[in-house]
């Protein structure tokens, strides 16, 4: 398997529990063996088996290490750079090593400037060998959720900043969105009160569907208030795709919207 070959290439089947790895440089399949370790980072073997970010100084010469026991593959920071995984969580050096599920893990070293640099990482199931694709096979289609007209709306209006791609995107205030839609349909009776219980309806529909991020609060882990919830809830619907720039014409561009919105 050379190092530009597609991760979810076919390769021989393995068995569960084998790990797959791959750089941008280099990659790697490692045996279920109890005590094996495989060592990640900018240094040359024999210090590492996996290289990563070997122009970068920021990266560490033993970056990381996965090491496998009691029946899994656990992941340790060994370097000076934080380690980002799935849905924003870090890795420090102090950090306590953590466990891989069988499937796709994807996680990213901390380099110079805004440099990141991808480790993929992959682990065999019992009925799930290494996976197989069709390069000529259509295309998946992203996972959308349903929303009826009224909810697109409100949160269109509620996300726009998420729509427009801005960094660090907040959602508006409800008081904010009452005038806002009030200004597009005031025949259709808009306040906080109704925007408040559409969203709580809606955060809770979705969040029996598997949402990707948390819609719930969680009241063992602290009460994250409505505007945490809500940036969720407009961030993995604009990630998904079931919210997309097109949707903001559903607004009117009038110069004389609210200025509270704007």
């Amino acid at each position: 398997m050379s190092p530009s070959a597609s991760l979810a290439r076919g390769v021989a089947p393995s068995p569960p529990g084998t790990l797959h790895a791959r750089t941008v440089i280099d990659d790697l399949s490692a045996p279920p063996r109890p005590g094996r370790i495989v060592r990640f980072g900018r240094g040359a073997m024999p210090d590492v088996d996996l290289e990563v970010g070997v122009d970068d100084l920021r990266v560490s010469r033993r970056q990381g290490e996965l090491t496998y026991h009691a029946g899994q593959w656990w992941l340790r920071n060994t370097g000076r750079q934080l380690v980002r995984l799935p849905r924003g969580r870090m890795m420090h050096l102090s950090t306590e090593p953590i466990p891989l599920a069988t499937g796709y893990t994807p996680l990213f070293v901390k380099g110079s400037g805004f440099r990141e640099h991808l480790v993929e990482l992959y682990v065999t199931g019992r009925n799930d060998p290494w996976p197989v694709s069709d390069r000529y096979a259509g295309n998946e289609r992203p996972v959308t959720w349903p929303l009826d007209d009224d909810e697109r709306l409100l949160l269109v209006v509620l996300g726009r900043r998420y729509l427009l791609y801005e960094e660090d995107p907040r959602p508006l205030t409800y008081t904010e969105a009452a005038k806002e839609l009030s200004y597009l349909h005031p025949e259709a009776g808009w306040n906080e009160r109704r925007i408040e219980y559409r969203f709580e309806a809606l955060r809770r529909r979705l969040d029996r569907t598997g949402f990707m991020y948390p819609l719930m609060r969680d009241k063992s882990q602290g009460c994250p208030g409505d505007s945490a919830l809500l940036h969720n809830l407009l961030k993995g619907l604009v990630e998904s795709t079931t919210l997309v720039p097109p949707d903001l014409e559903l607004m009117e561009d009038d110069e004389d919207r609210p200025d509270s919105a704007s």
